[in-house]
């Protein structure tokens, strides 16, 4: 069956960073677009960054522009999220996304909290 395992997640200092992983299979990866997505307590979910399937293009909200990046290993059925210099304001469970024209996936989450 379909499983998106996310890793990586923490607690780390303002100003630190962590490296998210999202293992996938039960479906065919190198044909999703991949998305890191975020949901704060009292907030909606919002994308946080995408990734193409052949990963040549890429986007990210304003709010990490410059300090988080998205990558994928199709190989390894694997999309990642670096993130640096993180801020408070980063603090949210951290969702994979794979979609497709055809399937919507979503993995269970991994919490991100950034306090000193």
């Amino acid at each position: 069956q379909v499983q998106l395992v996310e890793s990586g997640g923490g607690l780390v200092q303002p100003g630190g960073f962590l490296r998210l992983s999202c293992a996938a299979s039960g479906f065919t990866f190198s044909s999703y677009r991949m998305g890191w997505y975020r949901q704060a307590p009292g907030k909606e979910r919002e994308l946080v960054a995408s990734i193409s399937s052949a990963g040549s293009a890429t986007n990210y909200a304003d709010s990490v522009k410059g300090r988080f990046t998205i990558s994928r290993d199709n190989p390894k059925n694997t999309v990642y999220l670096q993130m640096n210099t993180l801020k408070p304001e980063d603090t949210a469970v951290y969702y994979c996304n794979a979609r497709s024209w055809a399937a919507h996936y979503w993995g269970q989450g991994t919490q991100v909290t950034v306090s000193s």
